[in-house]
């Protein structure tokens, strides 16, 4: 189970480099960073856990029963919290996504990010493509269309016009 979160962690890291525009705010590691120190804490009290059993020792498993309900009630209320914050995240993700929509160009690392975030998503817009409408580059364009990465990748020749809502 450590080897398994230390992998998510490190996998969240490392997929953080590719949407940091997005995630302006440097705590947003902070997960990533947490479940890798919860992987080598769970290391620890598993070599804890063995220890005891291996030798038999009634004080070494009750502090491993200890820890482990410890662990558990510490589960719980990030579960809790997680619960009652996934508004005000949601909310900030969103503001923050629709700043950097604000900065697209075409040419700008933004915009690379932004065409990479709806590639890999397959999707258009922080909601839907009718955001674009509101951005400086949909005016700048005047052709009535959104970026190419809105795209469905199975339509073929799509131009990104929004009178053929289908192919985004």
């Amino acid at each position: 189970a450590a080897a398994g979160l230390g992998y998510v962690g490190g996998y969240v890291l490392n997929t953080y480099k590719s949407y940091d525009n997005f995630l302006q705010d440097k705590y947003a590691l902070l997960p990533a960073v947490i479940i890798i120190c919860v992987a080598v804490v769970m290391f620890v009290i598993g070599l804890i856990g063995c220890c005891a059993t291996f030798r038999e020792s009634r004080v070494g498993l009750g502090l491993f029963l200890a820890i482990i309900l410890v662990i558990f009630i510490a589960e719980v209320s990030a579960f809790v919290l997680g619960f009652v914050y996934r508004e005000k995240v949601k909310t900030d993700v969103q503001g923050t996504m629709r700043s950097v929509f604000e900065e697209y160009d075409g040419k700008n690392p933004e915009s690379v990010v932004v065409n990479y975030l709806q590639e890999q998503l397959r999707c258009c817009g922080v909601k839907n493509y009718s955001d674009w409408t509101t951005t400086e580059w949909f005016n700048s364009t005047s052709n009535n269309s959104v970026p190419l990465s809105c795209c469905r990748q199975d339509v073929k020749n799509c131009t990104g016009r929004l009178d053929r809502p289908q192919d985004l």
